[in-house]
Formats: C-alpha cells, structure tokens, sequence
C-alpha cells in the first residue's frame, strides 16, 4: 500500500509559512532598528526559512507516491530535492553571517543599541520558533515526511541561533546599563557560532536525504535473506537488492531458487514472500526472479559472498540502527 500524505504535509507548511514569516519580520525590524549584526543575520536565516516553506509546497505538489506512465516508481524524490534545496539555503546563509561579522571587526565598529522592549519581542519570537519546530516535527515523524522533517531541524537551528543572539542583545543592553563598552563585540563574536549552527543544520539535512536521491541501501541484504528463506519451498535467494527510505517507499529486487518446477506453486511462493516482506517493511513494492534449481550460488547480495558469522553481525548492526 502506498502512502500519499501530501495534503497533511501542504497544510502543516502553509501554517508554517505564516508563522515563519512573522518571525522574520519581527526580527528584521528589531534588527534595523537596534543595528545589531547577529539580529539581521538572524532574521537573513528567517527569510530562507518562508523560502525554504514555499520551496517545500512546490516540492510536495509533484512528488506524488502512485506510479504513473512517465514516473513508474512514483516521484517521491521530489521530496528529497526540496530537503536538499533547505540545505543549500542554510550554507547561503552560513556564508552571509560569517562574512557579515568579519567585515564588522575590520570595519573595528559595532555600535548597537537596544532596550528591554526590543529583547522581549526576540523572546517572542524565540517561543515561535520553538512552537513551529515541534510542531513541524511531530507531524513529520507521524506521517514520515522527510522534508517536514528536514524543515524542523532547520528551524530547530533556528532556535539555537535566536538563542545565541539573544544573549549577545541582552550582553549589549546590559552594556549600556553598567557602562561596559566591550560587551558591545558580543554581537559579532556571537555571529561566529550562529553560522557554525546553521552549517550544521544544513550538512545533516544534505546527508539525511543524499543516500535516498543515490538509491544507497535501504535494507541489509542478510536480514532480506533471512526473511525469504523462512518461507517453505525457497532454496537459494540471492542478488538482494534494495533501495528507497523505511517506512516511506523500499524497492527489493531479487533472484530465487525454489524447489517446486510447477509455475502455478513458485507463484503461491512468491506471493508469501511479498507478503512477508510488506508485513516487515511496509509499503514495499518486490520484483522477485525465479531462476531453475541449478542457479544457486553463494552470493546474497552484490560483491557479498554469503558467510553465516558476518551476516549475523551485519544483522546486529542493521537492528541497533533500526
């Protein structure tokens, strides 16, 4: 069965999107008007965010799950696309702020001004922030969305980042209060660790959605093997492969030894398999090639012979993982 949950994912990014574009208003008119650096860099983060939701509604609106004529293993990588055209706006940004502070510190100016107003607004918007990543989420995870989810770690980095400005505008108010001129740097030697947080949130988006976009394995081909050979009738199953994301859409192809000759009872063999593989995997679609009984060989997987102790540490490994 496949699953298409593009209408709960187009309404969880419109309400974003508005949310989104709150928050960056709200920071870019604390930010002009206080002169703080980090605070426009924030609110330069803030605007790839509503980018990022328009970009996620394009994306959603073609990667549609249901195999058509032109796109007969469906368009789900459309998703991935749009998660990784996230992570391309987080490295802009990431350059922006970085070469926003060092041209501040040749400049050797930084004159800010801010009042407590002005701090309890960034508050609000940091409640927001949070609010929206939750949010964004848990409905992510719920429906296995992988650019909501992608879009909350970078909201997530959004957070982090309003944050670390926070601290330097209330360093820079107290500054002002207690006649401390120094603590007015905290706003460009905090710009330094809010660009290291947005290339961090960019780099896990890249490679959380790469290893889909390059058909990497989905399933350890061993706990494939396994699977299949439980199945009464099978002999041999090797040249296991699998491609696509858990719980989203898995691709398994394999070659299939078994000991029936009558076509009718290889079919009822296969269709168990299927089963018991859609049961475990679910949605998978299974394209299985059944081969005469002299096709056996060692090899389960490609440039993977068969050896019973590795496997089962593979295995190990493939169910801590999961």
């Amino acid at each position: 069965m496949i699953l298409d949950n593009r209408a709960k994912v187009n309404q969880v990014l419109i309400i974003t999107l508005l949310l989104n574009f709150l928050v960056m208003l709200l920071k870019a008119i604390v930010g002009i008007m206080t002169g703080s650096l980090s605070l426009q860099a924030d609110a330069i983060h803030s605007v790839t965010d509503s980018a990022n939701n328009i970009l996620g509604l394009v994306a959603n609106r073609f990667s549609n799950p249901t195999p058509d004529r032109e796109h007969p293993y469906g368009r789900l990588k459309f998703e991935a696309i749009g998660a990784l055209g996230i992570a391309v706006f987080l490295g802009i940004t990431c350059f922006e702020i970085a070469e926003g502070a060092i041209n501040r510190i040749f400049e050797g100016k930084n004159e800010v001004s801010i009042s407590f107003g002005e701090v309890s607004i960034i508050l609000i918007v940091l409640g927001v922030n949070i609010f929206v990543a939750l949010y964004e989420r848990n409905v992510g995870q719920k429906i296995n969305s992988s650019i909501l989810i992608a879009d909350a770690k970078h909201t997530m980095s959004d957070i982090w980042v309003t944050v670390v400005v926070l601290i330097g505008l209330i360093g820079i108010w107290q500054s002002n209060l207690l006649n401390l001129p120094q603590l007015q740097w905290l706003d460009v030697i905090l710009a330094f660790p809010v660009a290291f947080l947005v290339f961090k949130s960019g780099w896990e988006v890249l490679t959380g959605n790469l290893p889909w976009l390059v058909d990497e394995m989905a399933i350890a081909p061993e706990v494939i093997h396994d699977i299949v050979m439980e199945v009464p009738g099978t002999i041999n199953c090797h040249n296991i492969a699998s491609r696509g994301v858990l719980g989203r859409q898995v691709f398994i192809e394999m070659h299939l030894v078994v000991e029936v000759r009558d076509l009718h009872a290889a079919h009822q063999i296969t269709e168990e398999i299927e089963k018991r593989l859609d049961d475990r995997f679910s949605p998978v679609r299974v394209l299985i090639h059944v081969e005469p009984i002299d096709y056996q060989e060692n090899q389960i997987s490609f440039g993977h012979i068969y050896n019973a102790e590795n496997d089962n540490n593979v295995k190990e490994e493939y169910v801590k993982s999961s």
